[in-house]
């Protein structure tokens, strides 16, 4: 998929449409479930000696396409928004 690296938005910060530069973010590498029950529970369970039980089942494989995390940057403000959320595609370019 093929996309313009500048387009007209709406800015929720300036409430105008204004030119926005299009960037795309890698995505972080933070796991966001890090304070979750099970991820403490996976943490107690596994440390200490002994087998890791019921978590020893390999991870899942990574699915064919990522989703794309896009953010538009206001070129008057300068702050950056999200529109909507990411969508999976297999290629993807600014131009």
């Amino acid at each position: 998929m093929k996309m313009p690296k500048t387009v007209r938005k709406y800015c929720p910060y300036c409430k105008k449409y204004t030119e926005h530069k299009v960037i795309r973010v890698k995505a972080g590498a933070r796991n966001r479930r890090a304070l979750a029950w099970s991820e403490r529970q996976k943490k107690r369970r596994t440390k200490g000696h002994g087998g890791s039980g019921r978590f020893s089942k390999p991870p899942a494989q990574k699915k064919p396409t990522q989703k794309v995390d896009l953010r538009y940057q206001c070129m008057e403000c300068k702050r950056q928004h999200i529109i909507g959320k990411g969508f999976r595609v297999k290629k993807f370019e600014l131009e």
